[in-house]
């Protein structure tokens, strides 16, 4: 089996890439049945001469691989006929702007496999860029802080070599006793949680969060539960709020009332209550000034959150009364970090989590039987079809607008 390592083609340059050349190496010599050959890149973040001083070979043209692995989506011009693809497609919920993309996909007869359905049998993701968008996120989140109090200057994520030089960053921070809310348990809310660690800040309890007064800063970590509640009153339960969102409503403002910072962290569903409206930023209870969205919903659940800003320029100001962009540190502004991307201000460190990953949860599934049917379940089309678990995207495909 000959699998290739696409270089990325999207505009703005993405610098990660499936797999860094350590872990190429290993593959190598743990899978003898495998081939690996990297396309040659002059944007990604690991050079060509780290793959090649290892053995590995670079290799222009793709057209004589099974199986293709990049991390974005391929440009339809870049489509190799009747091959394997792996990356992240951004079809899977319809979006409109890759809706040619999949068209072109079923025309070539491709096996598209998408990372973002890579599931394990009881339906959790086993793969993904999660951990280190929490990461960055994370470290954006008191770098925007620091940018509007002027209490201390970090350096942009991006332009630190790697993870150990942004952990260096972290020893600037210059806290007062402020309150730190943050949403979200899976991948994100773990990586905002691992740095926060590093930082040494104290977690409360929600109790505590509410009621007392600290001396240092604090943070409280909130589950879904934690901020929404039935609209009848009646015990809120997990499973019947992923069944019925619409039957709750958001109780964040009793956390906005108290706290300094927010990191979004949480996962949002169709039909779920908005964490805040743009009503509730009006009130003059609303105290959040500084708010770090690493979900990134465009006016969505948070209500601040008018459009994902850039890595070169992180943040902006969302002024409540207005309801309009402003200057990011003016006093009743709050402070905005949307940054869509966030992995890639860590590329390496991104791209060698992601791959291990790969390794671990991925890769003996498509070389081998795929008995938990991962790699199935995760099949978006074969043969010029939609696959069944898939079949939903044919109205999607047939849209004309």
């Amino acid at each position: 089996m000959k699998i290739g390592i696409l270089r990325e083609g999207k505009i703005p340059p993405d610098k990660r890439v499936v797999l860094s050349p350590a872990q190429c190496d290993f593959i190598q010599s743990n899978y003898p049945q495998i081939e690996l050959v990297i396309q040659p890149s002059k944007v990604r973040k690991f050079m060509d001469n780290e793959y090649s001083d290892l053995g590995l070979n670079l290799q222009e043209n793709l057209s004589d691989c099974d199986i293709l692995c990049g991390v974005k989506e391929v440009r339809k011009t870049d489509l190799i006929p009747s091959k394997t693809y792996l990356f992240f497609s951004h079809t899977i919920k319809e979006q409109p702007y890759n809706r040619d993309l999949l068209k072109k996909i079923l025309a070539l007869n491709i096996r598209m496999v998408d990372y973002e359905s890579l599931t394990n049998k009881k339906g959790n993701r086993v793969i993904g860029f999660g951990r280190y968008a929490g990461i960055v996120g994370c470290y954006n989140a008191f770098l925007a802080y620091g940018k509007r109090t002027s209490r201390f200057d970090l350096k942009p994520a991006h332009l630190c070599k790697d993870r150990i030089e942004l952990e260096q960053e972290l020893k600037k921070i210059n806290l007062p006793p402020i309150k730190i809310v943050v949403t979200g348990t899976g991948r994100v809310g773990r990586g905002v949680i691992e740095l926060i660690n590093i930082i040494g800040l104290k977690e409360v309890s929600k109790q505590e969060f509410f009621t007392n007064k600290f001396n240092e800063a604090v943070f409280v970590q909130l589950d879904t539960l934690d901020y929404n509640t039935r609209i009848n009153g009646e015990p809120s339960d997990f499973s019947h709020f992923c069944k019925y969102p619409v039957e709750y409503r958001s109780d964040f403002m009793k956390y906005a009332k108290v706290s300094d910072l927010f990191i979004a962290g949480h996962f949002y569903g169709s039909d779920s209550p908005y964490l805040f409206t743009r009503s509730d930023a009006k009130s003059p209870d609303f105290k959040i000034r500084t708010i770090a969205d690493i979900s990134c919903d465009i006016n969505g659940p948070i209500a601040s959150t008018l459009r994902a800003s850039t890595i070169s320029d992180p943040l902006y100001g969302y002024n409540p009364q207005t309801e309009a962009e402003d200057v990011f540190n003016k006093q009743d502004v709050i402070t905005v970090m949307a940054v869509d991307n966030l992995p890639c201000e860590l590329p390496k460190d991104a791209s060698s989590d992601f791959g291990q990953e790969f390794i671990l949860h991925v890769l003996p599934s498509l070389i081998g039987e795929d008995q938990d049917d991962i790699i199935h379940r995760a099949t978006i089309c074969a043969n010029g079809k939609l696959t069944d678990g898939f079949q939903y995207l044919s109205s999607y495909l047939n849209d004309s607008n």
